[in-house]
């Protein structure tokens, strides 16, 4: 008789990595490199570090260096949550009657609900190492802002947080979360900034995206002394942090004997989904693994199935570094029924390139059966999922049914990425019928486009 799997598979302390893992050493086409605005040429790190810490403009120039150490003070910090556990979904297994095994990481056991601490942390310990005092971010729902506060309180720098207005509005707990720990928090956009003052002028009464948020982070970084401006998504280097998922997650099944045949994970900026997957696909692209690997994005905020493949700013006001990425043009501003977080016009630079490559399947799920499927979770695995991993629990649960239909087993892994808990305002309106599934139009998605950069780059065929 074979030996059951425990339900959850930990790691201990002294398994935990000591290492992120750069996937970018081992692309074959590596992503297009991010050009400067005015030049239409490649960034240099003197470029960036005006904007950002200079141990984080090293590591997002960093296409070669596969294995980078974590400093014994971020490590620190880590040990306080981490390792994350991996848990055998028994429960969901039985309740779908599927020859699939399903495990999933859950990363939403620290007080921030969510994956995103894993990149907060590095990115306030080398702002203290550099000697700044302030920061700035965006946040859409909330866990990227909750995260690096808890970040800053710990190493002792301010934080300014423009968190997007509906979901402001949605999820006023996350943002008193956030100034528990110190962070002061803006609804975006705001008078406070000359973007926001635009942004307001031209779209009255508008609930706001990540990229209007963005561009207001990024003024107040520029003209605060001693500030930098981080971000908790789609930038290289976040996705080099939140290896540490993956590379715990593959720790795990190795130290069990247990080889997936798919993992899925929700997709939005792409750091979750880019860190979960990282050390797999590395095998994968080295020919060592047949690993399918799945993107499950809104269909509200489509990049990766409806976007275009082009070189756009990473904001609404057009000020950053331009991207070749996924994307639905950074004038593209999500509905506001739109309940969870995934509100990012395009998508990381390193999941496209995989996209692209044929290495990263994707497909976008309507709102409504991703709560359907998070409700069914929570029933059986008794933890509520955040809107944002529930994209992840439909595709697993689809996955995990067609083997129900063709009897084949396989092992599915997807990442959740963190908690519901500040989620209420959604579930309610889920329970009481009133949530509606915004699909944007090709009309609404050329709106969009019309605002990607017209560059010769961009007129070059793909």
């Amino acid at each position: 008789m074979a030996k059951k799997i425990p339900t959850r598979l930990y790691l201990s302390e002294e398994e935990q990595p000591r290492y992120w893992y750069n996937l970018r050493a081992d692309m074959k086409a590596k992503p297009d490199p991010i050009l400067h605005p005015g030049t239409l040429k490649p960034v240099t790190a003197q470029d960036l570090e005006p904007v950002f810490c200079k141990e984080l403009v090293k590591q997002e120039l960093d296409d070669d260096t596969r294995l980078i150490e974590i400093p014994e003070g971020i490590l620190e910090f880590y040990r306080a949550y981490r390792p994350a556990p991996l848990i055998r979904a028994y429960f969901l297994e039985k309740e779908l009657d599927t020859p699939a095994e399903i495990y999933y990481k859950h990363e939403g056991t620290n007080t921030s609900g969510s994956h995103k601490l894993n990149s907060a942390v590095p990115q306030a310990f080398y702002a203290r190492e550099e000697g700044l005092e302030n920061l700035t971010t965006e946040t859409g729902a909330g866990q990227w802002g909750s995260a690096l506060a808890m970040a800053t309180a710990f190493y002792r720098i301010g934080l300014t947080v423009y968190m997007v207005k509906i979901s402001s509005e949605q999820k006023p707990y996350r943002k008193a979360l956030m100034e528990t720990y110190g962070a002061k928090v803006l609804a975006s956009p705001s008078e406070t900034t000359e973007v926001g003052k635009k942004i307001l002028a031209e779209n009255p009464g508008t609930g706001g995206s990540l990229g209007c948020a963005i561009s207001e982070a990024l003024e107040t970084a520029m003209k605060t002394p001693k500030c930098r401006y981080v971000l908790g998504s789609v930038l290289n280097h976040v996705l080099l942090h939140q290896s540490i998922i993956g590379q715990e997650t593959k720790a795990a099944l190795d130290k069990y004997g247990i080889k997936p045949d798919l993992i899925i994970g929700c997709a939005g900026g792409g750091s979750n989904l880019g860190g979960l997957i990282a050390p797999f696909m590395g095998e994968r692209i080295a020919g060592k693994s047949s690993t399918r690997f799945i993107a499950v994005e809104p269909a509200s905020c489509p990049s990766l199935t409806r976007g275009r493949y082009a070189y756009d700013f990473g904001d609404t006001g057009k000020t950053t570094p331009l991207i070749r990425m996924a994307t639905l043009g950074s004038g593209f501003i999500p509905s506001p029924n739109h309940a969870g977080g995934l509100r990012y016009h395009g998508m990381s630079s390193i999941l496209t390139r995989l996209h692209k490559d044929g290495y990263l399947e994707a497909r976008s799920e309507i709102q409504s059966d991703v709560f359907q499927a998070a409700v069914r979770f929570a029933k059986v695995e008794g933890i509520l999922p955040a809107p944002e991993s529930s994209h992840a629990i439909k595709a697993a649960i689809d996955e995990a049914l067609e083997c129900k239909r063709t009897g084949e087993k396989k092992v599915i892994v997807f990442g959740l990425t963190g908690t519901g808990y500040f989620d209420m305002t959604a579930y309610i309106s889920y329970h009481a019928g009133s949530m509606t599934d915004h699909v944007p139009t090709d009309e609404e998605l050329q709106r969009g486009f019309g605002t990607i950069p017209d560059i010769p780059q961009n007129r070059q065929p793909v």
